[in-house]
């Protein structure tokens, strides 16, 4: 291992050397377009054109000479190297904003970065294809003297991922590298090199990211649409130049895309698991229009370890899978038997999202911030100081069956058992008309336990006690009646952050402690049982010798016609 860092970094200084036999071939301009796909934010344009940049939940001024500012966070940093805000100046579009664009180029080529974080190959290659998708907005009018640096850049810098190769960096930036690699190859053909590493690398990388059902190995649909969009634009500067895309790459785009449409909401946005945030359904509509023609829905997840059941117009959407793996799990969620349910477009039951700020990152991160339950107020995964899954759950148990229309899914977990020595069972019911959804949450251990049941509402959604033991929701022209027996129902605050600023809302907290302190009122209002489960279902069975169970059962009906008490 040692060895081979000594090697790559060996073959960077030499990347890094000036150019001399070589800068008689530069070409003037790419030979070929290399086009940038997706639309910029104006306002976030307009303001960096009078000199300030946000990126990721941070906001600084930024201009020439401020590259390695140490005030900037490393995530606003990453922002800020990638370059990816050129296409924020494009949308703006006036003369101001394409001079801006250009001194900020300019000052790179005469003043580069040397935070460690500008030689990541992933940020290289960000913003080699920046540049190149941006070259007609601010380049091809500037100056000769301008044109010839930056390509003369270009080419050291296609140089610099071609010797960091194979990419160090795990998950989708791993394929930004490669795309970046990639987009030199066509805009300097004659350096035939570059595609002849692009080519040696992506099998590989693609191979080792993409599972067999399609879904990306971090589990995350925001990291799933990040990937497939890095994929679409390797297919659209493969078409440019009429070459062969190579079939890792066209078996991904395939597979990967009817992923990311299972994981939409009727709102078009994206479903909340580990990390994502709800992206625009425009964008998410182009990177699927680019990355393939058709429009399948995945009806089957079983390597992502996700649960898709819709009836009618509900949708329920729930995470049946283990934490991803090392070394791609550094966004994990201790979300496992996490769900989130809407009905039309209207989201009702959500998990929190994810953190842009370190402090909300966390946060959020924890099996609270998810629409499960917690034991004890843990969480069913631990992570370490540098963000791995230090624990995870061992086993997860999966039984859906589909009958008439209508759903059962009984699901399982042992996540608690190191930390409680208990086993979390959760079965889950949806009617085929889609307008009922009941659950029954089961603890089974050594000892009765305190635990909670955490039902996050989105931030559209109103709850009021009903005063007859049950809660209505209202959601625009929809309503809905919840019940829960088994432990102490309450209506709570939380936090919502499917955008990128956190915002307020509601939770419904079902909390049960050991019987000895449970209120008489706990039991509830008469919860209806979900329907008999199909044939061959696995119930639980008769409570083991020494063991202790502890069930909550609730239901959520939609009220046709709203009488409150």
């Amino acid at each position: 291992m040692a060895l081979t860092r000594v090697m790559r970094g060996m073959r960077v200084s030499l990347a890094r050397l000036p150019l001399f036999g070589d800068g008689k071939y530069l070409p003037a301009a790419p030979v070929h377009n290399v086009r940038d796909l997706w639309p910029g934010n104006t306002t976030a344009g307009a303001r960096l054109a009078r000199g300030s940049l946000t990126w990721a939940g941070y906001t600084h001024p930024v201009g020439p000479g401020q590259w390695d500012d140490p005030a900037f966070e490393p995530a606003f940093r990453e922002g800020l190297l990638s370059f990816r805000w050129l296409r924020d100046l494009r949308a703006v579009g006036t003369d101001a904003a394409r001079l801006k664009a250009r001194a900020l180029v300019d000052d790179w080529l005469h003043h580069p970065s040397q935070s460690p974080m500008a030689l990541e190959c992933g940020v290289i290659g960000a913003r080699v294809a920046a540049w190149l998708g941006h070259y007609d907005f601010f380049a091809a009018s500037a100056s000769d003297a301008f044109r010839q640096r930056l390509m003369a850049r270009i080419l050291v810098e296609g140089r610099m991922i071609a010797a960091l190769m194979p990419p160090e960096q795990p998950g989708w930036q791993g394929l930004a590298a490669l795309k970046g690699l990639l987009a030199v190859a066509v805009a300097m053909p004659e350096y035939t090199g570059f595609l002849t590493r692009y080519r040696r690398y992506i099998d590989n990388v693609v191979e080792s990211q993409i599972l067999p059902d399609g879904w990306h190995i971090e589990r995350s649909p925001e990291v799933q649409l990040r990937a497939l969009r890095e994929l679409a634009e390797m297919r659209a500067m493969m078409q440019a130049v009429q070459h062969a895309l190579p079939h890792s790459v066209a078996l991904a785009l395939d597979k990967m895309s009817p992923v990311l449409r299972a994981m939409r909401h009727g709102d078009g946005g994206l479903a909340l698991f580990n990390g994502s945030h709800e992206r625009s359904a425009a964008l998410i509509d182009m990177v699927l229009s680019q990355a393939t023609r058709t429009r399948v829905v995945a009806s089957a997840m079983p390597d992502g370890g996700f649960v898709r059941m819709q009836a009618v117009r509900s949708l329920l959407l729930v995470d049946v899978g283990i934490p991803a793996p090392a070394p791609f799990d550094h966004n994990a969620h201790a979300g496992t038997l996490s769900f989130e349910f809407s009905c039309a477009r209207q989201r009702l039951i959500v998990n929190c999202g994810g953190g842009v700020l370190p402090a909300w990152k966390d946060a959020l991160r924890q099996t609270a911030a998810h629409s499960v339950m917690t034991v004890e107020d843990m969480s069913s995964s631990e992570f370490g100081e540098d963000g791995t899954v230090r624990r995870r759950p061992a086993h997860v148990g999966v039984e859906h069956a589909v009958a008439e229309g209508a759903h059962w899914l009984n699901l399982s977990h042992d996540g608690y058992h190191a930390s409680a020595g208990a086993t979390y069972y959760r079965r889950l019911y949806l009617s085929a008309d889609g307008e009922i959804l009941r659950g029954e949450e089961t603890l089974e251990g050594e000892r009765e336990l305190s635990f909670t049941l955490r039902l996050h509402l989105h931030p559209s959604v109103s709850a009021v006690d009903a005063l007859d033991g049950s809660i209505v929701l209202g959601a625009g022209e929809q309503h809905w009646r919840f019940r829960a027996e088994g432990g102490v129902v309450s209506i709570e605050e939380s936090v919502y952050s499917g955008g990128q600023v956190p915002c307020r809302t509601l939770q419904l907290a079902v909390r049960v402690e050991p019987a000895a302190s449970m209120p008489e009122s706990a039991a509830g209002a008469g919860v209806e049982p979900a329907a008999p489960p199909p044939q061959g279902s696995t119930p639980l069975g008769d409570v083991p010798p020494g063991k202790v169970r502890q069930v909550v059962r609730w239901g959520l009906r939609r009220e046709k016609l709203l009488l409150l008490a």
